[in-house]
């Protein structure tokens, strides 16, 4: 790993984020750029943490795909306020975002289910995210269920998975240097929709 490069970010956070996450996959090579933890206050006023993976970007936000049913989705449906991490160990890179999470469309959902293997169109049908399954064994059987159910034909999407999209309010961009040398960038979204932006810089004492 070869040492860092000041923080150059763009005045847009999502064309910096870009360009990181490019450089996390095309010049770090990290092993999943696109996985990310998001954190959602649960229903029981605790924040909780689980690994998903950022499956599109674009100007308006992060698309991640999972069952509604799940904790995470019950919790998004009662405060969608969320928080998302990418953690780029390589490059020594890590981005924050705040923001607020919604359903995408049903077309939308459908569109990227179509496009999935079919064991992966199977599992969605046999998880239930989030709840126990009693054994191994059991989950093999639902799976063949459902192998069984949609032999030969098309699988549709299931009624209770879809996905989510992160609209940021707030990102925050973290590079360290091999100098102790922490950057932080960091930009808020403002009410007439600028970015403001703010930089510091902190001498990390080992």
């Amino acid at each position: 790993m070869g040492p860092n490069k000041n923080i150059e970010a763009d005045y847009n956070p999502m064309q910096q984020f870009q360009k990181w996450f490019y450089e996390a996959d095309n010049l770090y090579h990290e092993r999943e750029p696109n996985a990310m933890s998001i954190t959602t206050i649960g229903i029981d006023n605790y924040p909780k943490s689980r690994m998903v993976l950022l499956k599109k970007y674009t100007w308006e936000g992060f698309v991640f795909y999972t069952n509604y049913k799940s904790d995470k989705a019950i919790a998004i449906n009662i405060n969608p306020k969320v928080n998302i991490l990418f953690n780029w160990g390589n490059s020594g890179r890590m981005i924050q975002v705040y923001g607020i999470a919604s359903k995408i469309t049903r077309t939308e959902s459908e569109n990227y289910f179509d496009l999935r293997p079919r064991g992966s169109k199977i599992s969605a049908w046999a998880s239930q995210q989030s709840k126990p399954v009693a054994s191994r064994i059991v989950l093999e059987k639902q799976l063949e269920t459902y192998e069984r159910q949609f032999k030969n034909k098309e699988i549709p999407k299931p009624e209770y998975w879809g996905g989510f999209i992160v609209k940021p309010k707030e990102f925050h961009f973290f590079e360290a240097n091999f100098g102790g040398i922490r950057l932080h960038e960091s930009y808020r979204l403002q009410e007439d929709y600028s970015w403001s932006k703010n930089t510091e810089l902190n001498l990390t004492i080992h």
